[in-house]
């Protein structure tokens, strides 16, 4: 009975006899359901990849982004519900240029995670409202170097090396896990996630995809911007060869 929550996913403030939150596992629901959303951190810096599936054809292409810049630093990457997300954006800058009016310096990467770890985590403790639909990759440079925490819908945040959420990802994580990330550069990451997403994207079940590329890296001088189109376009035909050669193999 406790099994599948009956009774017990009433409120989020309600924990079954076995120690369960229905409601938080719910909102995992939700992230496993988006497109897959993977985050690299290499030597040099922090690459995101986002497969956005196409929704309808009469979308305009490039809007409702799934990777936005919380401060200058600061990338995010999110795979769930887009309005989950930019409520969980919001908060980040606002508490990414509270840290800056207060201390006069950028927000360090652990720091900007506990804070939107602990926000996460207070929407898991009332019953009037209910958890964040959403899964959050954040990533920067700091005086540490290169950071990446991957923020789950408990409120629950990790520092990772690289990491995937969303529906493939438990192919991404098996393809990450075959990377050197530490000796890669962010090139060399961008070329490798547009592959992995590639790799990831089940043609049979889902719909057309958009590729959302973004870095933060020495060479965008720890500024986080979306990558270059000619990147794009060059990281997208490594893909789609190294998918040829896959196939051909088999």
């Amino acid at each position: 009975m406790t099994s599948i929550g009956t009774g017990y996913d009433l409120s989020v403030s309600t924990y079954s006899p076995d120690g369960r939150v229905f409601q938080v596992e719910y909102a995992g629901k939700a992230v496993d359901n988006s497109g897959t959303v993977i985050g690299l951190r290499v030597k040099d810096g922090v690459v995101f990849a986002v497969e956005k599936i196409i929704q309808s054809k009469l979308l305009v292409p490039g809007s409702n982004k799934r990777i936005q810049t919380v401060d200058k630093h600061i990338g995010v990457a999110t795979a769930g519900l887009i309005a989950d997300a930019r409520h969980i954006v919001n908060r980040a800058r606002e508490e990414a240029q509270s840290y800056r009016d207060n201390y006069r310096v950028p927000i360090s990467g652990k720091m900007i995670a506990d804070r939107v770890g602990s926000y996460i985590q207070a929407y898991t403790l009332y019953s009037s409202v209910r958890p964040f639909g959403c899964s959050t990759i954040l990533g920067l440079i700091d005086e540490n170097g290169p950071q990446l925490y991957m923020i789950e819908p408990s409120g629950v945040y990790w520092g990772y090396h690289g990491c995937a959420v969303g529906k493939g990802r438990q192919v991404a994580k098996t393809e990450i896990e075959k990377l050197k990330l530490e000796e890669m550069t962010v090139r060399e990451a961008i070329k490798e996630a547009a592959r992995i997403i590639y790799t990831a994207h089940d043609e049979a079940k889902d719909r057309d995809f958009e590729l959302e590329l973004s870095w933060v890296s020495e060479e965008t001088q720890g500024k986080h911007q979306f990558v270059p189109q000619d990147l794009v376009v060059e990281a997208e035909r490594f893909a789609k060869e190294s998918l040829n050669e896959e196939m051909e193999d088999d």
